[in-house]
């Protein structure tokens, strides 16, 4: 059992790529000392890590696999057994793992899968599939449910990919990483245009199952309505969907599969629309009076068509902190101080704004931006903080990392609602969150930024970071999580507009989806699963 190969080329204690760290500049860790307090956050060696014994799998299981697809390596274990998510990142330092896979599954192909499916219901084996392991909502714990034994299933191997250039179609295997399937297009001068933070691991299955927004949601659309169609296997055989651009031949099975998080069946298969890759980009950087202010200048844009395809609102407490940590300081920090000053501007809320196409499209797009938001009281900051942030939109998971180095929770989340109730909701969230960790001891620092912008609404995007109370930074996280989550739900906002459901979200569905939409669900994972091996623990609510 050792002819599989999962990757490795990740840290196993955190983000990304072992060899990328980001260094907190001096004044953003005096600042952060004196604000919420700092101290220590060691990491346990990996030959240190605790985690259970491997259950063996089934003969007739591992007759199905074939032993070249299956590995119980130890550190192929621990890689397998978290995502990203705080309580995760948690678990690993501390050295301690509680759950874990008892083998990989790494299939070569779609059939393998389906046949790996097959045998797991008949031998009642729990199966989380695994792409990038980037779940940030416990999307990949290893749970097992009512089954003894749990597999991870990878699909690292799935990696096929077509282009129909006439109809603008890719055939894309779900084992791509982002920056792999965005290479293979713009061999052809095409873009797929997703740029999800978790871009540089993620993989195209991982998208879909969790309905991503990228980070130019705004002009290229969100993953699922990229997807044109799909196949899945499940326990009971295959599902596919016509590739054909709309039917009205009864509701979207498509859109059954798409945010599925694994719990109906893995996604094998999947063919997105791409387009032309953009001649020319321009992102540029504006500050408005206020968060509720630049709101009003982003919903104008929508309802007036003049989004642009990259829009981000930072209220003030992460203008602020991103500045910090960006070493904004000395001259170049009294430079843009001054210039605001010129400006008629002391602070305010940044705005980082972006469009992408043809040059002269671009161009034009930009002209009709800027004078709407001129007209909203906006200043321009010039190109620079725009392409500072274009440098710097991938790296929020390494600060993180740099942040639990120094005993600091970093926890995000996010939610979305209409542009009538937005600023309420804002208000809901924020003083939930500080209420939370002020009633621990640690009071925090709230950040908030307005992205995904809609004609009739925008999400919201929590970072918030806070001391860790030593010895029970579980229970932190856990109290505060509930809190935000509760106060979303009151206000009638989504319970998460792109990190998907999770472990930790899944309590939260039935307000989500009402009892006859849930209990619709539930039918429909008992009809394509019907052991309930699929992902146990995730999406649906175990409660009842």
């Amino acid at each position: 059992m050792s002819g599989a190969e999962p990757r490795r080329d990740t840290k196993w204690w955190g983000w990304g790529d072992p060899e990328t760290t980001a260094s907190l500049p001096a004044a953003a860790l005096e600042h952060l000392d004196g604000r919420i307090g700092l101290g220590a956050g060691p990491i346990s060696a990996l030959s240190d890590v605790q985690l259970p014994d491997p259950l063996p799998l089934p003969d007739r299981l591992l007759a199905a696999c074939g032993s070249d697809a299956v590995t119980v390596g130890r550190e192929d274990r621990i890689r397998h057994a978290t995502g990203q998510s705080y309580p995760d990142l948690v678990r690993l330092r501390g050295g301690v793992l509680d759950e874990a896979p008892d083998a990989i599954l790494v299939p070569p192909d779609g059939p393998a899968v389906v046949r790996i499916l097959e045998a797991c219901s008949d031998a009642a084996v729990a199966v989380v599939p695994y792409g990038g392991g980037t779940s940030v909502v416990g999307g990949v714990a290893p749970l097992r449910g009512a089954h003894e034994r749990v597999v991870a299933l990878d699909l690292c191997r799935l990696r096929r990919s077509s282009v129909d250039r006439r109809s603008l179609i890719a055939s894309l295997g779900p084992g791509l990483r982002g920056p792999e399937a965005e290479a293979l297009l713009r061999r052809e001068g095409l873009t797929l245009g997703h740029f999800p933070q978790s871009f540089g691991f993620g993989t195209i299955g991982g998208f879909a199952a969790t309905r991503s927004a990228g980070q130019a949601s705004s002009g290229y659309g969100r993953f699922d309505e990229l997807v044109s169609s799909v196949a899945m296997a499940t326990p009971i055989g295959e599902l596919r969907t016509l590739e054909t651009p709309h039917s009205a031949a009864g509701p979207s099975l498509r859109e059954l599969a798409l945010g599925s998080e694994g719990t109906l069946g893995v996604l094998t298969e999947l063919s997105v629309r791409v387009r032309e890759a953009p001649e020319a980009r321009r992102y540029e950087g504006w500050i408005l009076p206020g968060f509720e202010e630049g709101a009003d200048a982003v919903r104008n844009l929508a309802q007036s068509d003049l989004l642009p395809d990259v829009v981000r609102l930072s209220d003030a407490s992460e203008s602020e902190i991103s500045r910090l940590l960006s070493g904004a300081r000395g001259p170049r920090k009294l430079g843009a101080d001054l210039y605001l000053r010129v400006r008629g501007r002391r602070e305010g809320c940044v705005l980082i704004v972006g469009w992408e196409g043809e040059r002269d499209a671009v161009a034009r797009r930009r002209a009709l931006g800027a004078a709407a938001l001129r007209r909203a009281g906006g200043v321009s900051l010039g190109r620079a903080p725009g392409r500072a942030w274009e440098r710097g939109r991938y790296v929020g998971p390494y600060i993180r990392d740099a942040l639990l180095d120094v005993g600091v929770m970093a926890e995000t989340l996010e939610t979305s609602h209409t542009w009538a109730r937005l600023m309420s909701l804002y208000t809901a969230v924020g003083s939930a969150i500080e209420a939370s960790l002020a009633k621990q001891g640690t009071p925090p620092i709230v950040m908030c930024h307005l992205s995904h912008a809609y004609r009739d609404g925008a999400s919201l995007y929590f970072t918030f970071i806070a001391r860790q109370r030593e010895g029970s930074e579980l229970g932190q996280w856990r109290a505060v999580k509930v809190a935000a989550s509760e106060a979303i739900v009151a206000a009638g906002g989504t319970i998460t507009h792109h990190h998907a459901v999770g472990r930790d979200h899944a309590p939260y569905m039935r307000a989500e989806l009402g009892d006859v939409g849930l209990e619709a669900l539930r039918a429909v994972k008992e009809g394509l699963d019907p052991s309930g091996i699929m992902n146990p623990g995730k999406l649906l609510p175990t409660n009842g």
